[in-house]
């Protein structure tokens, strides 16, 4: 895992240990900011299950003007903190350990980017993203809920705020891309 590009380009990410998270690839990293492009100067970045923080990470080598990590395993948050340090991204991130249901109950700020990438095969995704969709304010008007899954785990969802306007699959790895929907 590395830094693609931007401030911390080229830096070695450390895994979190033993095998609770599933980071996403080089590849579809690689997809998933060329399709973001220059949207994410500037932004609002929110990582939920932030697991190594790599994608959160990305975002703020590129030039995010604050990315919020939520992530709930101590080793997971620890490993993110130390990403950070090693990159020296510290500036404009924040890490909050906490249950990523549990944060999203809180008074809503909006982001321009939410990246959800849960653990696999649990149905965390669409919980998740219902969540956000009775909470819409979490999303800033022209903003992009991004959810990571592996594709077998996709199923059409009925929302009612958001609305699916693109899908990509590279290999093990589907993105899915929502907006709000509506005028």
């Amino acid at each position: 895992m590395r830094v693609i590009t931007g401030k911390a380009k080229g830096h070695s990410l450390k895994p979190v240990p033993g095998n609770i998270t599933r980071p996403i690839t080089d590849r579809a990293k690689c997809a998933l900011f060329s399709i973001v492009g220059s949207l994410v100067i500037g932004a609002h970045f929110l990582d939920l299950f932030a697991g190594t923080g790599q994608v959160g990470i990305e975002a703020s080598s590129r030039g995010a003007e604050e990315v919020v990590f939520v992530e709930w395993a101590k080793v997971a948050v620890r490993t993110i903190e130390e990403n950070l340090a090693h990159t020296r991204l510290e500036d404009g991130t924040h890490v909050v350990r906490a249950d990523v249901f549990a944060f999203l109950l809180r008074d809503p700020s909006p982001f321009d980017f939410i990246y959800v990438a849960p653990p696999q095969y649990e149905g965390l995704w669409t919980r998740t993203l219902h969540l956000l969709d009775k909470t819409p304010g979490w999303l800033a008007d022209d903003g992009w809920v991004i959810v990571q899954i592996d594709p077998v785990e996709y199923d059409e969802q009925d929302l009612e705020h958001f609305a699916l306007f693109d899908q990509r699959s590279y290999g093990g790895v589907m993105l899915l891309f929502y907006a709000r929907s509506g005028p």
